[in-house]
Order: structure tokens, then sequence, then C-alpha cells
């Protein structure tokens, strides 16, 4: 299997670990802002007891919806079939898509492990910035991992990232588009609902 596709369990891990170089710009303060409080949930001593699972889950999506755009991100994963849906069918992907992530990502985030994020540099462009990464492992290996963020109504947030050049969003769109075209939409729905269903009872 391509390490391409090995680390993308890892993306919000990544995403969320104070880095050891964080230029002053008007995008990463943005990011900064969020690792601090994602650290502080999955080191907190209290937090990290079983029984108190669900309140460090919730704590987690809270912070990782203030700077993730699901909605954003569920729109581009289903690209040209979007305009396609009905409202209800969007709002139902939306959630889908949404609880996807959260799940297949959350255990891995509670994983942390003294990983690493250099903040390299980042462009911004009119409404649209890319902050790009270099992950530092415990076992000293390296990946590159940008974040792409738009700007909506004055709020920097993360639409896609991209780990060693693969798009986790256009991944994603490659596989939904295959489903939704040799079995439709509702087919895409039934697979996502059971798909989340697997993993909650894992």
């Amino acid at each position: 299997m391509n390490i391409k596709f090995l680390v993308i369990p890892v993306v919000l891990i990544c995403f969320f670990i104070a880095g050891s170089a964080v230029a002053q710009t008007s995008v990463t303060p943005e990011v900064k802002k969020t690792v601090d409080e994602v650290v502080r949930i999955v080191t907190d001593k209290e937090l990290k007891k079983s029984q108190n699972e669900k309140k460090r889950r919730k704590a987690l999506r809270d912070t990782i919806g203030a700077i993730f755009d699901f909605g954003e991100m569920a729109k581009r994963a289903m690209g040209a079939h979007w305009k396609e849906l009905s409202p209800s069918e969007k709002n139902e992907f939306t959630g889908l898509f949404e609880t996807l992530l959260e799940n297949t990502y959350a255990n891995k985030i509670e994983a942390y492990n003294n990983e690493k994020v250099i903040y390299q540099k980042e462009n911004v462009e009119d409404d649209y910035a890319e902050v790009k990464t270099k992950i530092l492992t415990v076992k000293h290996d390296e990946y590159s991992m940008n974040y792409r963020l738009i700007n909506k109504s004055g709020k920097w947030v993360v639409y896609d990232v991209v780990i060693e050049g693969v798009s986790l969003i256009s991944n994603y769109r490659t596989q939904f588009n295959k489903i939704v075209n040799n079995q439709g939409v509702k087919e895409l729905m039934k697979k996502l609902r059971s798909k989340n269903e697997d993993i909650k009872s894992v």
C-alpha cells in the first residue's frame, strides 16, 4: 500500500500538535489557537479516564469543529454530484461525512505521542490560504502535510488537508463518485451509515 494513504489516519493528530516554529502570520495563529486547546484536552489526566470518554470526545469535537468546516469539506468531497442532492440529502450527507471523520480519527487524536509539526510557510491569495508543514514522528519519520483554508466572513477555516501530495478530500471524492455513478446516492448514504456503525462498535 502506498505510504501516502498509510499516513492519512494521522491527519488530525498532526494538525493539532504544537510545532517548534509557528510563523506569526494572518492564518497560522488560528491554527495555533486550536492546537493549544486540543493538546490540553488529550493530555488532561482527568479527561483521559475511561469514565470521561464522552466528555473528552465532546470537547474534541467542539474544538475541531471550531476550525474544520465540515460542510465545506462534505460539499467538496461529493464534487459534481453535490448539486444533484436535495436540501435534505445535503444535510444527511454532511452529517454522515462529519461523523465518519470524527469516528475515524478520534482514537488517533487521543493516541497523541509527542509528534511535532514544524510550520514552514504559508501562502495567502485572496480568500484562500495554504499552511505548509513538516511532521516529525517519534520514530524520526518525516511527512509533508499542508492545510488548505478558506476565509468565510473573516474567519479562516480548514476545507482540505494534503498529505505527501495527496488531498484528503480528493481521495474521498474519488471513492464517493465511483459509488454514486455505479449505485446511486442512496447506496452511498447506506454505506456511510454502515461504516459509521462499524467504526463506533470497534
